[in-house]
């Protein structure tokens, strides 16, 4: 697939979030920039800690991820730190990079019960808002049925979610292993749930809609307490690769069977450390890109 039909396809408006993250991997592979621009990194990079220094990281980042991975995704927190600012930044670096035919997941993790759920899907997901992003991470600790008005917003904009399964923090385990009566983990539930309300792509051979986000270190968990991350095709957000400790190999080994079609690899920390100069950062993605296969 060329570069531009590639841009045409994900950028139509009937195709469904999943139908375009998978062309999205299929053109250009399945690594996920993290724009994730905390303060050791802008001090690293010679910026100022300010909105203009916000501006000027991400525009050094969007340019380096052109033509070589199809998604980004940006981590919310570290521009909200700049309040409406670093707001204003990050409504602007959405729409610049949906233009240039880029995903968009706003890592915002958002999560509530009825209509202030509906509230935060409608400023995210919403293709007229602000900050319109083609994906939203959202947080289902308040019961998966809390998230009903987001599964209902992505439906009707043709978004996608990523909804929090197996993190990465080691005291995440805590809640996402426990056990009901019967021996299924927190997490099982979830990715049971996410599977039975996945958006139906327009073709069988799709990705789903509605993803999980489940750490590259502990895919395996996954296997060893009976979680299907087959069902239902969903896309699986994995975070904690390169920096955070997971290789290509631990990815494949963990993720098995599901990683070949459904597995989207994040690295932030792993890209932005070869910066600022654009040829290292393009460097740093190219070879993670074919490492990651």
């Amino acid at each position: 697939m060329t570069s531009d039909a590639f841009s045409g396809q994900q950028r139509r408006a009937e195709l469904p979030f999943g139908a375009r993250l998978g062309a999205a991997m299929q053109a250009r592979g399945r690594l996920c920039v993290g724009l994730d621009p905390h303060p050791q990194i802008l001090n690293e990079w010679g910026l100022t800690q300010d909105a203009a220094g916000l501006r000027e990281f991400c525009a050094r980042v969007l340019e380096a991820c052109a033509d070589r991975v199809g998604v980004i995704k940006p981590q919310v927190a570290f521009f909200e730190r700049f309040g409406v600012a670093g707001l204003q930044v990050l409504s602007e670096v959405q729409a610049q990079a949906r233009e240039s035919g880029l995903l968009v997941i706003a890592d915002a993790k958002r999560g509530d019960i009825g209509s202030t759920m509906a509230g935060y899907a409608e400023a995210w997901l919403n293709p007229a808002g602000d900050f319109a992003a083609d994906a939203l991470t959202v947080s289902p600790y308040l019961g998966f049925g809390s998230l009903q008005p987001a599964l209902d917003a992505a439906q009707e904009h043709r978004a996608g979610l990523f909804v929090l399964a197996l993190t990465s923090n080691p005291e995440g385990r805590e809640v996402q292993l426990a056990t009901d009566a019967q021996g299924v983990t927190v997490a099982g539930h979830i990715a049971t749930a996410a599977a039975a309300a996945n958006i139906s792509a327009a073709a069988a051979e799709d990705l789903g809609s509605i993803g999980l986000v489940v750490g590259a270190t502990t895919a395996e968990l996954a296997g060893s307490h009976g979680i299907d991350l087959s069902a239902g095709a969903m896309p699986l957000l994995a975070p904690g690769y390169g920096a955070q400790g997971a290789s290509a190999e631990d990815l494949r080994r963990g993720f098995g069977a599901c990683y070949s079609r459904q597995v989207l690899v994040n690295s932030s920390r792993g890209i932005l450390a070869a910066g600022p100069r654009p040829e290292s950062l393009t460097r740093a993605i190219d070879q993670a890109v074919e490492d990651l296969g």
